[in-house]
């Protein structure tokens, strides 16, 4: 699934192509994609005559402001969008696309079929599902190390699923956690409310560090992502855990291990990240 430097590259990918661009008319192939309103035919009727002037990201959901609406948009396992020529020939597994008025189309691609779109009244969308209730944006001057460490400080859960949750933090997925824990050297099955105080510093930069290379480079390429224009990103080729298994870490030379965390595969390397438990001793008396 793209995580946030992927949607935020395909973000940027789209302000560079369809901004200005005119709906003509929304050809829905694939119904299911189009959760609000329930029936396509009314969300392709709103959008008519509409144009964007924007394309905004709130953690893995991509924002495209029109004249009066916002279409919030998430990609899920392997959505994406591409501008093309009228005349171009439609390809398979292709559910909406957005006719322009100038002859090109915005068309939206999905193999695997998760993708959704939810059409709100332009200021409305931010105080309904699903981006109601998401969390920090890593990203933003909102993140702050003490907002970071009021949102998970304390809680008894291991980090891993903590930074995952997308009502604490937004955006950051399995491939990034990873990453950003090794760059802190904090093991994912750490209790939250184990880190010190410097060790909640140094994950926080840790975290803000590996994003923007990240985007910086275009996200990583794992399986099929590309941005609008077709093109791979690169920061899979800067991977220190993630899919790695077996193979010697860059920083100590241990091989690094994948267990499960969460249910998610997870990578480490067991020395430079070892597990320190919550220290159970009782106080004398």
């Amino acid at each position: 699934m793209p995580e946030l430097p992927e949607v935020e590259t395909v973000k940027r990918t789209l302000n560079q192509l369809i901004i200005g661009k005119k709906i003509e008319q929304v050809s829905v192939h694939l119904r299911r994609i189009i959760q609000r309103p329930e029936e396509p035919d009314e969300f392709a009727l709103l959008l008519q005559g509409q144009t964007f002037h924007g394309v905004e990201r709130r953690g893995k959901f991509l924002r495209l402001l029109t004249d009066e609406f916002t279409l919030v948009s998430h990609l899920r396992m392997e959505g994406r969008y591409g501008l093309y020529d009228k005349n171009d020939p439609l390809e398979l597994h292709t559910h909406v696309v957005f006719h322009f008025t100038d002859g090109s189309e915005l068309r939206y691609k999905d193999v695997r079929q998760f993708g959704t779109m939810h059409l709100f009244p332009r200021g409305t969308e931010l105080d309904e599902q699903p981006l109601k209730k998401l969390g920090l944006e890593p990203l933003d001057e909102t993140f702050t190390l003490d907002a970071f460490k009021r949102k998970l400080e304390g809680r008894s859960t291991k980090i891993k699923p903590l930074l995952l949750n997308q009502e604490y933090i937004v955006g950051i997925g399995n491939i990034y956690v990873d990453e950003s824990l090794f760059l802190a050297g904090i093991h994912p099955e750490r209790e939250a409310s184990s880190l010190s105080r410097k060790e909640w510093a140094t994950l926080y930069e840790a975290i803000i560090s590996t994003l923007n290379d990240a985007v910086a480079v275009g996200g990583s390429s794992i399986k099929s992502y590309v941005n609008g224009q077709g093109e791979m990103g690169m920061f899979q080729h800067q991977l220190q855990m993630y899919g790695r298994k077996g193979e010697p870490c860059h920083k100590c030379g241990h091989e690094i291990e994948k267990t499960v965390v969460a249910g998610r595969g997870t990578h480490f390397c067991p020395k430079c990240q070892p597990l320190k438990r919550k220290s159970t001793k009782k106080a004398d008396f």
